[in-house]
């Protein structure tokens, strides 16, 4: 089964933000990601909520919001509110995990971890059967156009084998340098959604470059 493409919203056009939505509504991609960040748990700030719930407006696909802020708890409910349909909190910024994945689901929205770079899948042992979605971050988080990092593959190996053993329906999701030359070997390993920011919008054609990838 191909992967599901996930174009980041960060890497957009923010002048053209409704044409680039719809440029994703038109495409082969599955998914639109939405990076939120604080300025805290990474050094850059992106966009909140009044963002999100305009592009939902317009969005006719799963909306993926990928919280990188400490304290998300604080605002899962609002991020149902205006749109969300994923919301991933970082394993490294809840200090109550689990409480988190049950609030999420609670809310009717799908549940997801992300992991950073630096931090083990194994971490994930005892909640994974309450995860739908692991963000594996292949890039430090907070900036787009970053190089991929080469461990990544190893990481979705291992967390892929953790699922299957486990008998989850947890999907793989890999966040950072996704590029045409090394989806085939993310998939290979185990991935399930591939987001990809700049190898999508700044192509000289988006709608080619996302068929591409989910050609892949």
């Amino acid at each position: 089964m191909p992967a599901l493409i996930a174009p980041s919203i960060l890497a957009a056009d923010f002048a053209n933000l409704q044409r680039d939505c719809e440029m994703v509504n038109q495409s082969e991609a599955d998914w639109f990601h939405l990076d939120v960040m604080d300025g805290v748990f990474v050094p850059n700030i992106s966009f909140g909520m009044p963002v999100i719930q305009a592009i939902s407006k317009h969005a006719k696909k799963t909306i993926d919001v990928h919280l990188m802020i400490v304290q998300p708890e604080r605002y899962l409910e609002t991020f149902k509110e205006v749109g969300a349909d994923v919301l991933t909190v970082h394993y490294e910024a809840s200090t109550h995990l689990h409480r988190s994945l049950q609030s999420i689901r609670g809310l009717g929205m799908q549940a997801g971890v992300a992991l950073n770079p630096h931090t083990s899948v194994s971490l994930l042992a005892d909640t994974l059967e309450d995860i739908d979605l692991v963000c594996l971050m292949s890039v430090n988080p907070g900036f787009g156009g970053q190089s991929f990092i080469e461990g990544t593959y190893r990481k979705v190996e291992q967390l892929r084998k953790m699922i299957d053993e486990r008998g989850c329906n947890t999907k793989i999701e890999i966040d950072g340098g996704v590029k045409a030359n090394n989806a085939r070997q993310l998939i290979d390993a185990g991935a399930d959604v591939l987001v990809a920011g700049s190898f999508v919008f700044r192509s000289e054609d988006p709608v080619a470059t996302i068929a591409e990838l989910k050609r892949v």
